[in-house]
């Protein structure tokens, strides 16, 4: 009895040790500064992009409203969030085997034999039948895998580290469809932008068409003119006509974006932002602490290096102790009585003496694994610095191309009032006209097309800064067992298109 009281200080022990390399984050080239931030003074947003919210900035009720149903009904971040609880669900199935397992045992059972024509004793019948006897059992069995060599420890450490990346890929998923929804919200208001430019070309067309046709019936003019102007209404028309199929397909895709069918979904019309918040882009640095893309692909890698852990412990014995305690007897009545107990205990060893190298190439296996981990991590983190780089190169050179546009547009509507006027005073044929008027529509909707393409950089940009996200929220691989307890919400009842959303 002393000797087991000592043994089992001993395995607890030697349970402690963890067999392969503990988790360090490899080094990965991150710059001192962003290229593309030195020298340019972005304009500040009206709110940081550090909260949750992040598309607050554009200060739009409607975009607002939009953006808060992602999370009510976006099908692909349920799908990512239900993926993160059955991975939470691992990290329990492989911590319980940290434990003893322990079952319980009851039963009754007949049993007999023949009697060889003497009378049977006890239970049995007597004659020449055959003898019956019951026997009654109830025991508690109990077995414990000792993790002398640490593979629960690393493979209870690989499910978390993956239950982490899960999480991440949650954010992720999150703010993917958050920023599609901002572009194509942007898009729309662009479509609107442009048939807004499109009707008040139009008027200006059939003011031209009005002005042919007086010269024309004084004989001043040929009717080619006319025809000319009315060509360009119906040009100008045909654009109007297509925008709508643009708007629907964008609305079709927020529709999807929220969860909903397309027929629920519509927004309504509105104006276009005149002013594009740029958020600030911060040290690079900060970039692996802020993006889930990169976490998720570090826990994938820290899940790797536990991986190798499990392989090595596999090359040595299990170690298991089982023990039982319970109660035999052929009465009921004396079943629990001390005469009738039953016990054992002791430990079992199992070392696999043959196997043709898998074990080998198991551990191979785990260590290619981790080093391609480490290589995708790199890899996407010298993407998310891409990225930065390029919303900021867009921004910038964006900007300036803004300023070149609008004095573009300017100057095209001084060559149209003039063409016109010459035109009025017999100076100008009507191809001048045309020429003025479809230059100034051009550079019209190429200020808009601009105008568009910076708010879509400027979503761009929070999404590659991570959208106001930081690893804090998720616990990092160093701290192997303390997981959120959520990072799904449950399933939420559909809430409400906001108004002036819904059909």
């Amino acid at each position: 009895m002393k000797s087991r009281a000592l043994l089992l200080p001993l395995l607890a022990a030697l349970a402690g040790c963890e067999l392969g390399p503990d988790y360090m984050r490899p080094m990965a080239p991150v710059p001192a500064t962003y290229r593309e931030d030195q020298g340019w003074m972005p304009a500040s947003p009206q709110q940081a992009a550090g909260w949750e919210n992040w598309w607050a900035i554009y200060n739009d009720p409607i975009l607002d409203g939009l953006e808060k149903q992602v999370d009510v009904s976006n099908q692909n971040l349920k799908a990512a969030e239900a993926s993160y609880r059955a991975a939470r669900a691992q990290v329990g199935i492989e911590r319980g085997q940290l434990l003893p397992t322990v079952t319980a045992n009851a039963s009754a059972r007949q049993s007999g034999g023949g009697s060889g024509g003497q009378a049977s004793s006890g239970n049995g019948s007597a004659g020449g039948g055959n003898s019956t006897r019951t026997t009654y059992q109830a025991s508690l069995g109990g077995s414990w895998e000792v993790d002398v060599w640490g593979r629960i420890q690393r493979t209870v450490e690989e499910t978390v580290a993956s239950a982490q990346a899960s999480a991440a890929d949650v954010a992720a998923a999150r703010l993917s469809a958050q920023s599609e929804l901002a572009v194509d919200y942007f898009q729309i208001r662009a479509a609107d932008a442009q048939a807004q430019l499109l009707m008040a070309t139009i008027e200006d067309f059939q003011q031209a068409l009005l002005i042919a046709r007086n010269r024309y019936q004084v004989g001043i003019t040929t009717e080619a003119d006319v025809f000319a102007a009315q060509t360009e209404i119906d040009n100008a028309q045909a654009e109007l006509v297509n925008l709508q199929l643009t708007r629907a397909r964008m609305e079709h895709a927020i529709a999807t974006l929220v969860g909903r069918p397309t027929g629920d979904v519509m927004v309504p019309v509105a104006s276009l932002a005149v002013i594009v918040p740029v958020v600030p882009a911060g040290v690079p640095s900060t970039l692996l602490e802020r993006r889930p893309d990169i976490a998720s692909s570090e826990f994938t890698m820290a899940s790797a290096n536990a991986g190798i852990g499990v392989a090595q412990a596999a090359w040595y014995p299990d170690l298991t102790l089982t023990g039982s305690y319970g109660f035999a007897s052929t009465s009921l009545g004396s079943l629990f009585g001390a005469p009738s107990s039953l016990w054992s205990f002791g430990p079992g060893l199992t070392q696999l003496v043959f196997d043709g190298g898998a074990l080998a190439a198991q551990n191979e296996q785990a260590r290619a694994r981790y080093d391609q981990a480490v290589a995708t991590y790199r890899q996407t983190v010298l993407a998310a610095f891409q990225q930065v780089e390029d919303q900021l190169a867009a921004l910038k050179i964006l900007q300036e191309q803004a300023v070149v546009e609008n004095q573009t547009v300017a100057d095209a509507r001084q060559s149209e009032q003039l063409a016109l006027n010459q035109y009025r005073a017999g100076t100008a044929d009507f191809t001048t006209v045309i020429t003025a008027q479809t230059a100034r529509l051009n550079a019209e909707s190429a200020a808009l097309g601009v105008l568009n393409q910076r708010l879509a950089a400027s979503v761009n940009l929070v999404v590659a800064l991570g959208g106001g996200w930081d690893n804090s929220r998720i616990p990092q691989p160093g701290s192997h067992y303390d997981l959120p307890e959520t990072a799904a919400s449950d399933d939420p009842q559909p809430q409400a298109v906001p108004a002036g959303l819904g059909r």
